[in-house]
């Protein structure tokens, strides 16, 4: 919501504030209703809204023929998502992703750029900013104009949106990312951890909305967490939840079956552990036993790898999400089984549905939870 004139009263602006919170809230809503929801006069109400109206937050509906046979209907108004807009970004390894979308969350562009792992944190966060105000300039706007702008990148990242530490991307530890991409994005600019995004993602549009406490497991070329906590993504003491380090039998040792079956089947590729994963998925579902009991072997690895989490935290649900969600069933039902026979209260395993997605999605989220923070609310 703009900012009021300076003699404004706290009254009024507090008002104002609750008016659009109700607005936001319904599909659309009378005068009458704005009223007795926001506990003031009509008049008040009255007044408010064709201010809103006159600064684009509101905009009336128009009447249905049925309304105009019945004689003349109260008039309603509704919440106008399109006066705002908030951008999203999941800074990968490989690729950078952005999407733009009004303040109900409605999507309404996206792009995304590819970035090889070599280049430094200058021409990354260049890219970062292109891609901000090409979504921006899809609508006419400028990166000023955005309500807020999230960020999700890989590492540990502290409150100030500082990369505390990175082992995947060049130059990225130590670096102040809100700050240097603040230079050139003139909006207010959020940065977090990409898995406590992934989980937020979840959580909002994807396979977890039902839940408040969640364990979101990326598989790829690393495996990382993402905790939800009574519907908050968790951070930990040093903004360093998730992140599992060097594990006791080396970190690609819960890849060990698929690697061993690519490397039988065909020795001379080589790939990535996760494209052997995927390879192994796709004979698998052709039928290959040797490929099925490889990956079930996987799975059974990752599934001893989350009870340590899954039993002291009793979580409703874990979410496979990353590159390897693709395995779905194959690795979704022997996890499910596992944990079914060591948890006292096995949550349910899913897959997730947002792909590639998932931390971009995020990003929105977190936008917009800073838009709402600073547009429909007043300190009093």
């Amino acid at each position: 919501m703009r900012q009021q004139s300076g003699d404004a009263s706290l009254l009024r602006r507090l008002n104002s504030a609750a008016i659009l919170r109700i607005l936001r809230a319904a599909d659309e809503v009378t005068l009458t209703e704005l009223a007795r929801a926001a506990k003031v006069s009509r008049p008040t109400a009255e007044a408010i809204v064709e201010e809103l109206l006159a600064e684009g937050w509101a905009e009336e509906c128009e009447e249905e023929l049925g309304d105009r046979q019945r004689g003349r209907p109260a008039r309603r108004y509704r919440f106008r998502a399109g006066a705002g807009h908030v951008v999203g970004v999941g800074i990968g390894g490989s690729t950078i992703r952005a999407m733009i979308s009004d303040l109900s969350g409605n999507v309404v562009g996206s792009r995304s750029v590819g970035v090889p792992y070599e280049v430094d944190a200058q021409e990354r966060m260049a890219a970062v900013v292109r891609l901000v105000e090409e979504c921006a300039g899809g609508l006419g706007l400028a990166a000023a104009d955005l309500a807020a702008v999230g960020v999700g990148t890989t590492g540990v990242v502290d409150g100030e949106g500082r990369v505390v530490k990175s082992v995947r991307l060049r130059d990225w530890t130590g670096l102040d990312l809100r700050a240097e991409l603040g230079k050139a994005i003139p909006a207010p600019l959020l940065v977090e951890n990409d898995m406590r995004l992934a989980v937020l993602a979840e959580h909002w549009r994807g396979v977890a909305q039902e839940c408040r406490d969640v364990v979101y497991l990326f598989t790829g070329n690393r495996l990382a967490l993402g905790l939800l906590i009574d519907g908050v993504p968790y951070r930990g003491a040093h903004a360093a939840s998730g992140e599992l380090g060097e594990q006791p039998n080396g970190n690609w040792s819960v890849f060990g079956s698929v690697i061993s079956y690519a490397m039988a089947a065909e020795p001379g590729e080589l790939r990535a552990p996760s494209d052997m994963a995927e390879f192994a998925f796709e004979r698998a579902r052709a039928g290959e036993r040797d490929a099925a009991a490889a990956v079930e072997q996987f799975a059974l690895r990752l599934g001893e790898s989350l009870v340590t989490v899954v039993n002291p935290l009793d979580p409703e649900m874990v979410v496979v999400g990353g590159a390897l969600a693709r395995g779905r069933e194959l690795l979704v039902e022997p996890i499910q089984a596992y944990l079914d026979r060591v948890c006292l209260y096995p949550p349910k395993v899913v897959a997730s549905e947002l792909g590639r997605e998932s931390i971009v999605v995020g990003a929105v989220r977190l936008a917009l939870n800073h838009a709402d923070r600073t547009l429909f609310f007043v300190e009093a």
